[in-house]
């Protein structure tokens, strides 16, 4: 992603309403990325050219700036997450700003998250703020930007959330993935009884992370052989917590008494 060229600068007002409303969405669907990057991070050759998540910087708290601050959204890479707090690398050069630099690795409350995209086999899946920009472009600026992109972005007012196709986020349609990696998981978990219940230095287990992630498939497997729902982590959350953090209707009903 270079700064001066797929990612140049632009100016918004603040208190732009169709912006907020871009945030807001892409709040309220950062679980597709999540759970497309819980499985980017099991492929052994990567899928993904690019997954980024969004967020505001200032050089002070952002909720102790005034209209006088500066405040740049930039986006990061390599993405992780806990339920939390997002975490990357800052992808982007800041204009002003002197508390960051390019390649910083950052944290922020997921509630702050302004935006997300991944891109599998050149398509773009999410870019809230970028289709918007893109809306208010005339063609020929819509073509310039995406040719600077080297990326396929669709239609700016038919945003999808998955390869799928799908653009409705109450679509809870199985990630092909979770799908395919039935059986071996089945066959994993009969060979290993034991790590169905082993938990990390974080007191995550294998259900939790599912649970985050959006694998009601995995979820259910992972129950059928013995996963207990009530174990927690050391933040003190049960599956069903993250599942609920994330809005995962199907698992949330398979974590359900």
């Amino acid at each position: 992603m270079s700064n001066d060229q797929a990612n140049p600068i632009y100016w918004f007002n603040r208190d732009d309403p169709e912006m907020q409303q871009a945030f807001r969405r892409a709040g309220s669907t950062f679980r597709f990325l999540w759970r497309e990057l819980s499985w980017e991070y099991r492929r052994i050759i990567p899928a993904l050219q690019l997954a980024a998540a969004k967020t505001a910087f200032a050089d002070r708290p952002l909720a102790e700036c005034s209209s006088d601050d500066h405040v740049e959204h930039m986006w990061l890479g390599e993405i992780i997450f806990d339920g939390r707090a997002v975490t990357g690398k800052l992808l982007n050069k800041p204009n002003q700003l002197k508390s960051v630099k390019s390649g910083d690795v950052c944290s922020f409350p997921v509630e702050q998250l302004t935006d997300w995209m991944y891109a599998s086999s050149g398509r773009v899946y999410g870019a809230f703020t970028v289709n918007l920009l893109r809306l208010r472009m005339n063609p020929a600026e819509r073509q310039k930007h995406d040719a600077a992109w080297g990326l396929d972005f669709g239609d700016p007012g038919k945003i999808l959330l998955a390869d799928s196709g799908q653009t409705d986020e109450s679509d809870e349609t199985e990630h092909p993935m979770s799908i395919n990696m039935r059986p071996k998981l089945i066959e994993h978990l009969q060979s290993n009884p034991e790590i169905v219940n082993q938990a990390d230095e974080r007191g995550w287990t294998f259900l939790h992370r599912e649970s985050l992630a959006g694998n009601a498939m995995a979820v259910e497997v992972l129950l059928q052989h013995g996963a207990d729902r009530n174990l927690q982590t050391n933040d003190g959350d049960v599956a069903i917590d993250l599942a609920k953090l994330m809005r995962w209707q199907k698992i949330i009903a398979l974590l359900s008494p």
